[in-house]
């Protein structure tokens, strides 16, 4: 994939970003920079639910991503049940309190 196929990615997320409910972003792409992909991404759509997937160390990776809203991680090699586990925890909204909770 060219450093084209990183913007035209962008311009179908920009046009259609109502329509894409999450997106998987490999940090490292030939010719292209994830943080900048996911950092534009951001732009169009703040609230866009982006995936990141990376052979570099969870923990290292995220933390360089800590506070910008990672919706989830997948570390390279992964396997389809990994990858369907981290897309659904992606897309669950997150849990609220019970009332019955709150006054324990």
């Amino acid at each position: 994939m060219t450093s084209r196929g990183r913007e035209e990615a962008v311009a179908v997320f920009r046009e259609r970003s109502s329509d894409i409910v999450a997106v998987l972003l490999d940090l490292t792409m030939p010719r292209m920079n994830g943080e900048e992909t996911f950092r534009e991404l951001r732009r169009i759509d703040p609230a866009v639910r982006v995936i990141l997937s990376s052979g570099f160390d969870e923990q290292e990776t995220m933390s360089r991503f800590a506070g910008q809203g990672l919706a989830g991680f997948v570390q390279k090699p992964y396997g389809l049940d990994q990858l369907i586990d981290t897309v659904r925890e992606a897309l669950d909204p997150p849990a609220t309190p019970r009332l019955s909770d709150t006054h324990a």
